[in-house]
C-alpha cells in the first residue's frame, strides 16, 4: 500500500470481539490505528500492540476531544456499544447513555475535526423486529422490540442527521449474528462462543426457548472485510452484512456437537425477553454495492472458531 492510501483511523470498541479483528486487519494494511475502549467487555490481550490504545469511555466528551484534536483522524469505525439485549431490558437508561449519547459524542467530534467518513456497526439482527419479511432487506421499516435495538436505530437516524446538516459521510453496516475468533463466551451475542467453551470443557449447554429460533450467522472475518471495503465504497448507504442463511439454534448445536465430539444434550431454559424468533437478512445490496460476499459457510466458520479456541484460550 502506498503512503497516500495509508490513513489515520480511530476504532472505538477496538479491544472487543469485532473491533480487535478489524484492528488486526487495519494494522496489517499499514494504517495508523488508534483505539478507544473502556474495557467493560473488551480485552486488552486481544488488541494488536501496533495500535495506540486509550482506555477511555465514549461518554467522556472532553477526553474524546483531546484524542480527536491530537490525531485528526481520516476515518472512524464506531463499534463501541452496550451490546447485550438482556442488559438493555434490565437497564435501558444505561444502554441509551452508552449507545446514543456516546455515539453523539463521536458524531459531533467527527464533524468538528473533519473526519472523511464514519463507518457504524449497527445490528440487523435486532433492529428489524418481529414479523419482518424473510429475508429482510434494508428498505423494510425497522420495528425494534428491545432497548438495545431502539438505541442502535436511533444512532442510525442521528448519523443521517449529521450527514444532512454537516456533510458527514457515512456507511451503516447492519450485522446479522456475528461469530468467530476472539468472541468472548459472555452475553447473548456470543452463542457460538458460549457453546464452544462449554462443549470443549464438557460442561452443560443451555438453550433459551425451544431452540427453533432462527438466526443468520456471519463470520467475523467477513464482517471485517465489509468494513474495509466501506472505506472507499457505499457512501451514505445502509447495508446488511449477513450470510442470508437460516439456521436454528438447535441446528447450530448439532453442527458444533459434531465438530467438538460433545456427548451431552442441551438443557432448555425459558425464552429471554427481547429475543427475536426469526432473523435472516438479505445481503444482495452489500454484494452489489461493496462487491462483497461471505467467504465462510456456517460449518467452515464454526470449525475455524473452534480451532482458534483450542489453540488460543
Amino acid at each position: 500500500m502506498s503512503d497516500k492510501n495509508k490513513y489515520k483511523i480511530l476504532v472505538t470498541g477496538g479491544a472487543g470481539f469485532i473491533g480487535s479483528n478489524l484492528v488486526d486487519r487495519l494494522v496489517e494494511e499499514g494504517h495508523s490505528v488508534v483505539v478507544v475502549d473502556d474495557l467493560s467487555t473488551g480485552k486488552i490481550n486481544l488488541l494488536s500492540p501496533l495500535a495506540l490504545f486509550y482506555h477511555q469511555d465514549i461518554r467522556d466528551y472532553k477526553v474524546l476531544e483531546i484524542i480527536f484534536e491530537t490525531h485528526h483522524f481520516d476515518y472512524v469505525f464506531h463499534l463501541a456499544a452496550q451490546i447485550s439485549v438482556p442488559e438493555s431490558v434490565d437497564n435501558p437508561k444505561k444502554d441509551a447513555e452508552i449507545n446514543i449519547m456516546g455515539t453523539l459524542n463521536i458524531l459531533s467530534l467527527s464533524s468538528k475535526y473533519g473526519v472523511k467518513k464514519i463507518i457504524f456497526s449497527s445490528s440487523g439482527g435486532a433492529i428489524y423486529g418481529e414479523n419482518a419479511p424473510i429475508p429482510t432487506t434494508e428498505d423494510f421499516c425497522p420495528n425494534p422490540i428491545s432497548p438495545y435495538a431502539i438505541s442502535k436505530l436511533a444512532c442510525e437516524h442521528y448519523i443521517k442527521f449529521f450527514s444532512k446538516e454537516f456533510s458527514l459521510n457515512y456507511t451503516i453496516l447492519r450485522y446479522s449474528n456475528v461469530y468467530g475468533p476472539k468472541q468472548t463466551p459472555k452475553g447473548e451475542a456470543g452463542v457460538v462462543a458460549i457453546f464452544t467453551e462449554n462443549m470443549l470443557k464438557n460442561q452443560e449447554v443451555e438453550i433459551y426457548g425451544n431452540g427453533e429460533q432462527i438466526r443468520d450467522f456471519i463470520h467475523v472475518y467477513d464482517v471485517v472485510e465489509a468494513n474495509i471495503l466501506s472505506i472507499n465504497n457505499a457512501d451514505n448507504e445502509i447495508l446488511n452484512i449477513s450470510c442470508n442463511e437460516a439456521t436454528s439454534i438447535n441446528e447450530l448445536f448439532k453442527i458444533m456437537k459434531e465438530e467438538t465430539n460433545y456427548k451431552k444434550s442441551p438443557i432448555y431454559q425459558p425464552k429471554r425477553p427481547g429475543d427475536l424468533e426469526v432473523s435472516v437478512l438479505s445481503n444482495e445490496k452489500a454484494k452489489r454495492i461493496l462487491n462483497w460476499q461471505p467467504s465462510f459457510n456456517l460449518k467452515e466458520g464454526v470449525k475455524n472458531t473452534i480451532e482458534w479456541y483450542r489453540t488460543s484460550v
